[in-house]
């Protein structure tokens, strides 16, 4: 006798169409090879991970290593928590938890991120928001649900990578829509969910994070519904979960990996930061908000401001003595350990990093446990309050050492730009109407996709579409191609034929 479906296999439009994954026992295992065979995860190659790869060549993550190292981080998560009876026990009262579930979706949650990392979202929402006009902008989040739903064309429908309910409710790490899903709606909780907050900046325009569309809204239902009176609305499932701390946690550990190998993070900087903390702590702490921004410059008060802000954002966890704690293993590790030695490509330097990725990601995953009652602002998996603690200190350190840095902002204003003036020029391509027969094939489809989704009384309905379609159309190009192709219309390329390949 078979056992009983899954109802969290059940598929989006039934599973009409095959690919290599299909022969496999498990539709999850099928999902997760649906996903590696889609031109979309190729794609991630060439996408941002912090720096372009087209300049810095093969020492740093792109998106697709990236999404690699997650999945790995994640699987192996899942299959730790779901050997031991206790939390097993616990995962299925919330749902299930499969580890092939877990690694399909970590393949996929940055399917949807655009060229050049989140500066290239932060570009495209605005655009979306401010010059095209959809309430719903953009979020790469939201836009890897697009694609494994709507915009992967099979022929004459539509059905995207047609994933289980279980993998795409598992790439939800914010499962709500910017303004108007679930009701209500988790920005108005407090405290409120990690990314349901609208940007400081702009308090009306909704989460700041979210993961879907309004157009993908049914589908979220249909994914969340096997969950529905086992875990809120708002909250990420178990397997969400886990995906979501796995890429915390491989986030925390290559992006230090990788600008130790370019030589852009260095010992003595890193050091003066942790250790005048950790002499000065007490000073630190007994000073003003308002006395510490006047000494910004000051080793040490940039790790204040840290404290400070895990205690103001995630009090339920945030505690003095653990952050001590992990500024010194931090600073053991990293400083006297990593950083000690310049990176010099030798076959010795490389083991010291993978010894250092190793030993710092088996410390994160035996950490991990479940917990039945989750705050707002964590999941049913979660990191001890220890690793929880050094997570936030080596992320502070790629933040403060790398993304700060003038030059890395030089090429992001330029990125901006590039992606602002890419746009405009597809807008007033589409509004050409002696050039309609003329339009990359791809955009004029994903035009009448976007048509199709809204309804036929939507106000400047082809105006609508015209946009989405335009916004589709930029986050499916790799950072390369985004730059050949404005170097096309801009008259600067040359090389007519080698251009196609962006159309």
């Amino acid at each position: 006798m078979e056992p009983p479906a899954d109802p969290r296999a059940r598929r989006l439009f039934g599973g009409s169409s095959r690919a290599l994954g299909d022969l496999a026992a498990s539709p999850f295992r099928a999902d997760r090879d649906r996903i590696v065979a889609s031109p979309f995860f190729a794609r991630l190659n060439g996408v941002t991970q912090v720096v372009s790869p087209g300049g810095s060549g093969l020492l740093v993550h792109n998106r697709l290593t990236h999404s690699l190292k997650v999945a790995q981080v994640a699987r192996a998560v899942a299959e730790r928590l779901t050997a031991d009876e206790q939390h097993r026990a616990l995962l299925e009262k919330l749902g299930g938890c499969d580890p092939d579930v877990v690694e399909a979706a970590a393949l996929a949650h940055d399917l949807g991120h655009p060229p050049f990392g989140h500066l290239g979202e932060r570009v495209l929402d605005r655009l979306a928001r401010q010059r095209l006009g959809l309430a719903d902008g953009f979020e790469g989040n939201a836009q890897s649900y697009r694609i494994v739903t709507s915009t992967e064309i099979r022929g004459a429908a539509t059905t995207g990578l047609d994933l289980t309910a279980a993998v795409r409710a598992a790439m939800l790490k914010y499962p709500w829509t910017r303004l108007d899903h679930p009701d209500p709606h988790p920005r108005h909780l407090d405290p409120a969910p990690r990314g349901a907050t609208p940007p400081p900046d702009d308090p009306e325009s909704g989460s700041a994070k979210f993961g879907a569309y309004r157009t993908e809204v049914d589908d979220l239902r249909q994914a969340r519904e096997p969950f529905a009176g086992r875990i809120p609305d708002w909250q990420q499932t178990p397997e969400a979960s886990i995906m979501d701390t796995a890429d915390d946690i491989a986030y925390a550990i290559h992006d230090v990996e990788d600008f130790y190998r370019v030589g852009v993070l260095q010992q003595g900087a890193v050091a003066a930061e942790l250790m005048a903390w950790q002499r000065e702590s007490g000073h630190f702490r007994a000073i003003t908000d308002a006395a510490l921004a006047a000494a910004a410059r000051r080793p040490g008060a940039a790790i204040e401001r840290l404290r400070r802000q895990l205690h103001r954002k995630d009090a339920w966890i945030a505690d003095d003595e653990a952050f001590a704690a992990a500024v010194e293993h931090v600073r053991e590790e990293l400083v006297e350990g990593l950083l000690a030695l310049p990176f010099d490509g030798s076959i010795e330097a490389e083991q010291y990093v993978a010894r250092f990725s190793a030993r710092w990601s088996t410390r994160f995953v035996e950490s991990i446990t479940v917990t039945p009652e989750p705050g707002p602002r964590s999941g049913y998996v979660l990191l001890a309050e220890a690793q929880w603690h050094e997570v936030q200190v080596l992320k502070f350190v790629h933040h403060r050492f790398v993304l700060a840095r003038p030059d890395l902002a030089l090429h992001q204003r330029g990125q901006a730009r590039l992606l602002g003036t890419l746009v405009e020029a597809l807008w007033e391509w589409l509004l050409d109407p002696e050039e309609e027969s003329r339009l990359p094939r791809r955009l004029h489809d994903l035009v009448e996709l976007a048509e199709a989704e809204l309804h036929p009384r939507t106000k400047d309905r082809i105006g609508r579409a015209r946009g989405r379609a335009i916004v589709d159309f930029v986050a499916q190009l790799t950072d390369g191609q985004a730059v050949a192709m404005l170097d096309a219309l801009s008259g600067r390329s040359g090389a007519l034929w080698t251009d196609a390949f962006v159309l």
